[in-house]
């Protein structure tokens, strides 16, 4: 007999909608599973995500629901991991930022020792760069801030989940904005979907 007394829970991102609807959507996980996101400005915030997360996944262990935490530390500076340790069998997303389980570790690592001075964004970062880069930055108010904050940048690359020309399109013109140049690396969702397949794995243990 399962555990939980209602269906497994997600705790995401809402930056991560679209691609954890589609690799839960590829497990067969879509209509068994419920997802609570949390608002995606918490990225220029991440000193909040723990407290965000704490009460939901407080309550959901409570009801004996099976959690998975749709989060790499994020800027938490461990504390993600601390939370996560008062809740065994409660994993989260490998790496330290969504760019590293997107990419692969090894394959971010590569790109970090290549140029340091990389500014890195997703599909969803590029879409809705206005709202959570510039605006999220002050670059709206004090546009001459942009030299300061990004004086030691040198590239803008994509981290493209999808092929998508106007995401591409979004990216070029975020970084001509911000005076860099501009890569684009297909990544795929592999570095998410793997995780929620591996936990997936452990819902279909339990209820066996």
């Amino acid at each position: 007999m399962a555990l939980e007394t209602r269906r497994p829970l997600v705790i995401a991102c809402a930056a991560l909608t679209a691609d954890l609807r589609a690799v839960l959507a590829a497990d067969g996980l879509d209509d068994l599973v419920e997802v609570h996101y949390l608002h995606a400005n918490l990225h220029n915030t991440p000193q909040r995500i723990v407290g965000e997360i704490r009460p939901v996944l407080e309550q959901a262990r409570a009801d004996q629901r099976r959690v998975f935490v749709a989060y790499a530390d994020c800027g938490t500076g461990g504390m993600l991991d601390a939370l996560l340790a008062e809740h065994p069998g409660v994993g989260r997303l490998p790496g330290a930022h969504c760019y590293e389980f997107l990419a692969g570790s090894r394959v971010f690592a590569a790109m970090q020792d290549a140029e340091l001075g990389t500014f890195y964004l997703t599909d969803f970062l590029a879409k809705h760069f206005d709202a959570l880069v510039w605006s999220g930055l002050g670059l709206d108010r004090a546009p001459e801030l942009r030299d300061l904050y990004f004086s030691h940048y040198t590239r803008v690359v994509l981290l493209a989940q999808t092929d998508d020309d106007e995401v591409t399109q979004a990216a070029t013109v975020a970084a001509e904005r911000l005076g860099l140049r501009f890569e684009r690396i297909l990544v795929g969702r592999t570095g998410l979907q793997a995780p929620v397949h591996e936990w997936s794995v452990t819902i279909a243990s339990a209820a066996a």
